[in-house]
């Protein structure tokens, strides 16, 4: 009988949600629907459902916008040739780009303009990876796996560099990237690692968390690349993992002999989402089982939203 849920720390929204979901809110409120954004803001059903049924409509291309409309980008980032559409249109744009996406855009700005190729190590089809390798028009180069390394062919060997997606698991990521350095001897790596705090933090968590528990839930949406690594990074530990997006996911047999069941959500799952899952675990197995957060690291880091927003003008073309 499920006796206990720990509530991992830290879990759910990062500094980089919590500034998107601002922009949209602020964006909302000065211009009023119909607003527009290219991508999900954030990779969460409750969250883009939320404000879709205010008038935010999610779109893949500034294309879909009319002209003159106002448009967010979202967290994950975009390419060049999405604010090149954007401009054309005269879109008043917003920009929610997580700063530490930005940081990793700078950097593969600032290597070709060195004259070095970059490999991004990241995920195929990921917004973010879409947005980084638009950066530049040549010279960029995704690896996802040894094999995609092992095919690389850079011009120079000598004058290539690497980036990472800021949502990765540190440890698969570290394996590849040292792969790399095996391959390529003179590969640059970046000045300050690109996988972000709050990707690095839950992923601690969970290793804590997957000592002492039997089971744990990892919330979450399909999307959400840093959800996915955290049910690797359980797994990885030998411990039973599920991502749900909500607690109507939740299967009664997944908690057959579990005293102690672990509770996380990726960065993009807010926390109302977590406390419905632990009364779904004790509807389900246990009104009066304990329900206790573990220790862990206290994030105190904020991102403000964009100077254009508190001025009171719509955001610069870009």
């Amino acid at each position: 009988m499920l006796r206990l849920i720990l509530l991992a720390k830290p879990r759910g929204f990062c500094a980089g949600v919590v500034r998107a979901v601002d922009i949209v809110e602020k964006v909302l409120q000065k211009h009023g629907a119909p607003i527009f954004v290219k991508h999900e803001i954030v990779h969460n059903r409750r969250v883009v459902d939320g404000f879709r049924r205010r008038g935010v409509q999610f779109i893949e291309d500034p294309d879909e916008a009319p002209e003159g409309a106002v448009l967010v980008y979202s967290a994950h980032g975009v390419s060049k040739e999405v604010r090149r559409k954007a401009n054309k249109r005269r879109q008043q744009i917003y920009d929610a780009t997580c700063p530490l996406v930005t940081k990793v855009h700078s950097e593969i700005v600032r290597r070709r303009a060195a004259g070095d190729e970059v490999v991004m190590i990241g995920h195929r089809g990921h917004p973010e990876v879409e947005g980084a390798l638009g950066q530049c028009e040549d010279g960029v180069y995704l690896v996802e796996n040894e094999a995609d390394a092992d095919a690389l062919s850079p011009r120079d060997s000598r004058r290539l560099s690497f980036v990472t997606q800021t949502t990765l698991s540190v440890d698969d990521t570290a394996s590849l990237a040292a792969y790399l350095l095996r391959r390529f001897p003179h590969i640059r790596a970046p000045r300050r690692d690109d996988i972000c705090y709050a990707t690095q933090n839950r992923q601690d968590a969970v290793k804590k968390m997957a000592a002492v528990c039997d089971a744990i839930l990892v919330v979450g949406s399909p999307a959400s690349s840093n959800s996915n690594r955290l049910c690797e990074v359980a797994a990885r530990a030998g411990v039973s993992a599920y991502r749900i997006d909500g607690a109507a996911e939740i299967r009664s047999e997944w908690l057959q002999n579990v005293a102690v069941a672990g509770v996380t959500a990726g960065a993009s799952a807010p926390e109302p989402l977590v406390q419905e899952v632990v009364a779904r675990l004790r509807e389900l197995c246990n009104p009066n089982c304990e329900i206790k957060e573990m220790d862990g690291e206290e994030e105190r880091v904020v991102f403000v939203a964009p100077k254009s927003l508190s001025r009171g003008n719509a955001g610069a073309h870009l």
